[in-house]
């Protein structure tokens, strides 16, 4: 007879299980000043490297003259293409099947390019020696505008052309132009043009998604060391994706995989920055080769600013249609997508527009067409999943500014038209024109909470005393109430659909029990301040019965992590998490049948309650699981090996589609351009939710990023390909001054398909949020003649609209 208390809810709440606001375990050392990050790696007779960048975005490279680099005190070497030609290391793959230059090779193709790097005993030397390579440039015309590059006989890639200049096919089919990459499409041309030219009312607009950067608060950076006794490389990197890592420098060096070793130690903020491969971690790797010493390298912020990859730059024109009363019946969507120097996007392989095909978004549109033309440019290559999953907060922003466009064409309130075209609760699963297949969604009882919540009539009548005041001259200061519901679908993904060099993108787990009751779990992935430690071990607390505390989380070393394809698009729950479930799932089937042994009963005669396994019917007769964890170890149990652990490798039969509805409500000072925003409202619908306090820290830092972006963060270039913002006096990251107060809700619509029900939620603020505060602006705007400006609407471009609409007298 065992003793029955404490309750289960008393149990349930000691694991510290899922649904707990459990505090974040990782912030022990970060709040002491113990996190242990890239540029933390000390190792004995360790050299420093640094980049020659190119000040040209267009030129060829006539001489690279390194004698007087040579003579610093403390360099060591000097590496150029020239020396890594022979190796074949002088271009590597790119993650869209593209190629890029490690080291200029013959010629430059965007301000920053990495020209050669430099060796020395310490950072100092190094820097000082780049300063004396003295390299010939001889320019080139430079373009900045994808649409000047299709129309131009200027070739910025010679190797993507045959001999007589015509353009070669690329990794994603023909090109019709030596300066264009892909043309992708989905969706049904003929059907949406011909519901366009039948339709009672066709709204087109055409808006740009600025060049923007992810700007982790760390920059990127790697610490390699080869052993040339062992024959084993050892490289600690702000990788994103370890694993896919360690191949891609296999495939390039040549090394075999088992004789690389990589690892991710704590990382300063991702956001996709750190998902690709850059120079930097090749230069570092040839270079421990060729000295038999490690060798670090840790760009600057400016390095990280101008040349690793960006986000966004996206030109959308589309054209939606309607009847009069508003139900949507078709969606036509062009894409020129600039891809920089090089194709870097790190897209799955049958997506080189990422998920841009979600941009029917919420709504039941019956038919649609999307083709996306990818194009080079002088600029820096990347077009990452900037806190989006593939493209998705384009896919989102499009949306979400069409329907407000079509809103002013039927001279209709936009919340209305949105409520009367979401897709119905009863629709789920629901395949969409372009190819998705949503899971599940209950977007009115969501969006019905969040109108009440706001009180959405109250402030329209509020706008429109404001309005009747401006026009009065009784105030300069206008009002907007930006809207968004978004749906974004994560949790890349299925490997018939996603992968990245051929590596699908499933995720792994794997589970040991130690005989005290205690447990370590390694997996695919890698935090990024996401709090995974915290977050997967409540996971496990709920799946396997043991207290979240006694679990500890290993990611980051592939060594000893069994493969994954890491952190990004929001993927850690819906693939890595549920990988997570199913790995503790077999861990309590074989507690299961070592627990009925004990108590000498039939494995079905047992059922898991909380942390133990209790006798149906007699629930005072049980064993817990710390118990049955000793057993496995002591225990010769007859038909169970000894041990209790666990793999799972998970592919995930279908993407989660989180979404969510915002509202926010901005005042902006016409004579000034300054907006202030009074009200963010921010309702987030991410399946179950694991740990409501990291929800919340989530969005929060979502919605900051959203913000800066929508109102004033830009990666900008003059026509010479010069980045005019460059550092972080021009480049505008918020502050407390800058963010509001926000308002976070929820409601609860689990995912089918998933273990647990979880869809994710690290990106949704940041793919809702850049429409809202857009709409915000556009709004305040509508009753004077605005129907669409183009982002980032700072200050001075918000005064400019309000000038330009004729408002400053």
């Amino acid at each position: 007879m065992n003793d029955m208390t404490p309750t289960p809810e008393e149990r349930a709440a000691n694991l510290k299980g899922m649904g707990c606001a459990r505090k974040r375990v990782e912030d022990v050392r970060f709040t002491q000043g113990r996190g242990n990050y890239v540029d933390d790696i000390k190792l004995d007779g360790m050299l420093f490297g640094d980049f020659v960048r190119s000040p040209y975005a267009h030129a060829r490279v006539v001489n690279i003259n390194a004698e007087e680099a040579m003579k610093v005190p403390g360099v060591v070497a000097v590496i150029t293409a020239a020396d890594l030609e022979p190796l074949g290391l002088h271009w590597m793959p790119t993650l869209a099947g593209d190629k890029q230059m490690v080291l200029a090779d013959g010629k430059v193709l965007f301000q920053g390019q990495e020209v050669a790097f430099v060796v020395a005993e310490d950072r100092y030397a190094a820097a000082d020696a780049v300063e004396l390579v003295e390299v010939e440039y001889e320019e080139l015309p430079v373009i900045v505008d994808p649409f000047e590059a299709l129309k131009s006989d200027v070739v910025l890639r010679e190797d993507t052309v045959d001999e007589n200049g015509k353009a070669t096919d690329g990794a994603h089919g023909p090109r019709n132009h030596p300066n264009h990459i892909f043309t992708w499409e989905q969706g049904d041309e003929a059907a949406t043009d011909a519901v366009m030219a039948e339709a009672e009312v066709v709204a087109e607009e055409t808006m740009y998604y600025h060049r923007t950067h992810p700007c982790p608060l760390e920059t990127c950076g790697s610490v390699a060391s080869m052993d040339k006794v062992t024959g084993k490389l050892t490289l600690w990197g702000t990788f994103q994706a370890p694993h896919a890592i360690r191949t891609v420098v296999s495939l390039i060096s040549g090394i075999e995989e088992h004789n690389i070793r990589v690892i991710s130690p704590d990382i300063g903020g991702g956001f996709g920055n750190k998902v690709g491969a850059y120079s930097g971690y090749v230069c570092s790797v040839v270079a421990s080769i060729v000295t038999g010493r490690p060798v670090k390298w840790v760009e600057d912020r400016m390095e990280n600013l101008m040349t690793t990859a960006f986000a966004r730059d996206y030109w959308m024109s589309g054209k939606i249609s309607a009847t009069k009363d508003g139900k949507i019946t078709g969606l036509h969507c062009h894409v020129t997508a600039d891809h920089g120097g090089f194709d870097a996007c790190a897209d799955p392989t049958k997506f080189p527009a990422g998920f841009m095909n979600i941009c029917t978004g919420s709504y039941d549109i019956p038919t649609a067409y999307l083709a996306v033309d990818g194009v080079y440019t002088n600029k820096a290559p990347g077009g990452v999943s900037y806190r989006c999953s593939f493209r998705v907060t384009e896919a989102v922003y499009f949306i979400e500014r069409m329907i407000e466009v079509l809103a002013i064409k039927l001279n209709m309130d936009a919340a209305e038209l949105r409520r009367i075209n979401f897709i119905k609760k009863e629709q789920f699963p629901y395949q969409s024109a372009l190819g998705w297949e949503y899971d599940s969604g209950d977007y009115h009882t969501a969006w019905d909470k969040a109108m009440e919540a706001v009180d959405y009539q109250g402030l329209r009548a509020e706008q429109a005393q404001r309005i009747e005041d401006f026009k009065a001259g009784k105030t300069r200061s206008l009002m907007g109430i930006g809207l968004t519901f978004f749906t974004e679908i994560v949790g890349a993904g299925p490997v018939k659909n996603c992968d990245i060099l051929g590596l699908g993108m499933f995720d792994s787990c794997e589970i040991r029990i130690h005989p005290t009751g205690s447990a370590i779990a390694r997996l695919g992935t890698i935090s990024q301040g996401q709090g995974h430690a915290t977050t997967f071990a409540q996971i496990l607390a709920t799946e396997i019965g043991l207290p979240a505390d006694s679990i500890t989380i290993e990611e980051g070393d592939t060594d000893t992590a069994p493969y994954g394809l890491g952190t990004y698009g929001s993927r850690s729950t819906p693939v890595a998490g549920a990988a997570t479930a199913m790995a503790g799932r077999k861990i309590r089937a074989k507690a299961q049948m070592i627990a009925a042994y004990l108590l000498e009963v039939h494995d079905d005669d047992v059922e898991f309650d909380v942390d133990r396994f209790v006798v149906k019917g007699a629930p005072e007769r049980f064993k817990t699981m710390k118990e049955i964890a000793f057993a496995a170890y002591n225990q010769a149990i007859p038909g169970i090996e000894p041990g209790l652990e666990a793999v799972s490798y998970y592919d995930p039969p279908n993407m989660t589609y989180p979404f969510g509805a915002y509202v926010c409500v901005m005042d902006i000072d016409v004579d000034t351009g300054v907006p202030e925003i009074r009200r963010f409202y921010a309702l987030d619908d991410c399946g179950t939710r694991i740990n409501p306090m990291i929800i919340e820290g989530q969005i929060h830092g979502g919605l900051t990023e959203a913000l800066a972006v929508a109102l004033g963060q830009e990666i900008a270039y003059d026509e010479m390909g010069n980045v005019k913002t460059g550092t972080l006096m021009d480049f505008f990251l918020p502050t407390s001054w800058e963010v509001p107060n926000y308002e976070t809700d929820y409601t609860v619509t689990p995912s089918p398909h998933h273990p647990i029900g979880a869809k994710g939620v690290g990106e949704s603020p940041h793919v809702g949020g850049v429409p809202c505060f857009s709409n915000a602006v556009h709004d305040a705007f509508r009753a004077f003649g605005l129907t669409q400006t183009n982002m980032p609407h700072d200050h001075w471009r918000i005064w400019k609209t309000a000038n330009e609409l004729g408002l400053h007298g």
